[in-house]
């Protein structure tokens, strides 16, 4: 198992694999239709949104929880 320490690396990690997975997905298919080799290009077009995701989750999170912090009635 992974240390606790590491949950929030983790919860970013996945988070962003996920939600770039399903956005390049969306947009290839709106961009491109359903054509031969559009597995290919998705997965393509993953990897190279994750590698911009994951680090934005993990520095805009904190930005966040605190905007939400502020919104949030006690």
């Amino acid at each position: 198992m992974i240390p606790k320490k590491y949950e929030q690396l983790l919860f970013s990690f996945l988070l962003s694999g996920l939600m770039s997975l399903m956005v390049s997905g969306i947009s290839t298919l709106r961009a491109t239709g359903v054509i031969n080799g559009f597995f290919t290009l998705w997965m393509s077009a993953w990897i190279t949104a994750w590698v911009f995701a994951f680090p934005v989750v993990i520095f805009v999170a904190p930005l966040t929880r605190r905007i939400v912090k502020i919104l949030i009635a006690e």
